[in-house]
């Protein structure tokens, strides 16, 4: 099984997703006041959540990383990247929203004036529209963003186009911009833990899982600039490594520092091996320790980067029963779409309902296949007794696609016509939120 983050190719295997590339599954009952698609299932994977759900609960500075890629019209189901930002910006995080420029340009041949202008004409007023927040929030290019650049070349240094090659599938005929492009969402994703930006935090990346293999990338680059190593050894010790072989000695007595006032007293340090043993600790002390060795690593000129955490989604289908796709128009309702459009495009969705009305009454209709209900699953019902009424008649055959269908155009019709009032008021507003520093 291979994810591509730029190919069209669908996902419908979670489960196997979840188990082929070591992602978790997503338990956080804890969530304040969670978003549907938390309380759906739609989030079903992560990594790394933990220091994040420990930010939120304990109120510590954390930061939301996402990004856009200004190659086409924003569609109903990128939307729910921009739910879950507004989500978590209600819960105190800070955000970062990256307008992939660089990419657009490598992978879809995109100018760069180009991809400025469908940015903002088709994904900045609309977040805003749809209820982000110029407080704590920026939005920047890749392109004009230089700390982003910088940490490109040298995160580069730490990884040779063997392993992009087999991260990504690159073959002697990609082009170097598409190349670097990952590179630069690396970049993306770590700048935001630079001094310039408030220092190391918890950082959080929702995206696809098509998007996964920037994660795995940066998450182990993050790593390669870290200058302690906190881990199970193979005897179930949790040891404390110094990486480099410089100042060995004083890392290893700031680190015993810190592990004293973390209250740790059952420990060996030995310096031959560059390491202090933790007898008394468990996995579940190792993103305490980290965090605390973070300021230790910043005074011997280290960056002291937090892994990346990220979450992962479920996709919707295109309303044709396809993936949802903007260069599919059919298979899709635009942000941007009038009322009227976005009525045709529901009245000629697919419908998980029977061949014949008889049919549907006698046997009932499959909601897990209705394009219609996934609508009311994602965006448009918030009420779950009420998405669970639909979901039980129409398994029963009580409720016929037809009343389906007329309450969909009617909520999405409405969506659509305040959307748009709002995008007007959005685009006197869009200076207080745009950084190109």
């Amino acid at each position: 099984m291979k994810i591509d983050p730029w190919s069209s190719s669908a996902y419908n295997d979670y489960a196997r997703l979840r188990d082929e590339f070591g992602i978790e599954e997503f338990n956080f009952p804890d969530l304040p006041n969670p978003h549907r698609l938390f309380r759906r299932g739609v989030i079903f994977g992560h990594r790394g959540f933990n220091p994040i759900m420990d930010a939120i609960r304990f109120k510590k500075p954390w930061c939301i990383l996402t990004g856009l890629a200004p190659s086409g019209h924003m569609h109903i189901g990128h939307k729910m990247v921009i739910d879950q930002v507004i989500y978590y910006q209600s819960l105190g995080a800070e955000i970062f929203l990256a307008v992939a420029d660089i990419e657009a340009l490598g992978v879809r041949g995109i100018s760069l004036e180009q991809g400025r202008k469908i940015a903002v004409e088709h994904y900045i007023t609309n977040y805003i529209a749809l209820g982000l927040k110029p407080e704590n929030c920026q939005i920047y290019f890749q392109s004009k963003r230089e700390t982003v650049k910088d940490l490109a070349y040298l995160t580069g240094n730490k990884v040779n186009l063997s392993e992009m090659r087999a991260i990504y599938g690159f073959e002697d005929s990609t082009n170097m911009t598409h190349v670097y492009a990952p590179l630069v969402q690396v970049g993306d994703i770590l700048h935001v833990q630079l001094e310039k930006y408030g220092g190391p935090k918890p950082t959080l990346v929702p995206v696809g899982v098509d998007q996964d293999p920037h994660l795995r990338l940066t998450r182990n680059l993050a790593f390669s600039f870290r200058i302690f190593n906190v881990t199970l050894t193979k005897d179930n010790k949790i040891g404390i490594f110094v990486k480099p072989d410089e100042n060995v000695n004083e890392l290893l007595d700031e680190a015993e520092r810190i592990i004293k006032k973390l209250g740790f007293a059952d420990y060996r340090k030995i310096a031959n091996y560059k390491a202090i043993y933790l007898d008394g600790a468990t996995t579940s002390d190792i993103p305490k320790l980290d965090e605390a060795l973070i300021p230790i690593e910043q005074q011997f000129g280290g960056y002291g980067f937090f892994p990346p955490a990220s979450t992962y989604h479920q996709f919707m289908s295109g309303l044709t029963g396809g993936k949802m796709s903007s260069s599919e128009p059919e298979s899709s309702i635009f942000l941007s779409d009038s009322p009227e459009d976005g009525v045709k495009k529901v009245m000629s969705a697919k419908t998980g309902g029977g061949v014949t009305l008889e049919e549907h009454k006698a046997s009932g209709g499959r909601p897990d296949e209705c394009t219609i209900f996934e609508l009311f699953l994602y965006h448009f019902i918030d009420d779950d007794k009420e998405l669970d009424r639909i979901y039980n008649d129409c398994k029963s055959g009580s409720r016929v696609c037809g009343a389906c269908k007329k309450l969909a155009s009617e909520v999405v019709s409405a969506f659509l016509s305040d959307l748009a009032k709002n995008r007007e008021l959005a685009k006197k507003n869009i200076d207080q939120y745009l950084r190109d520093d």
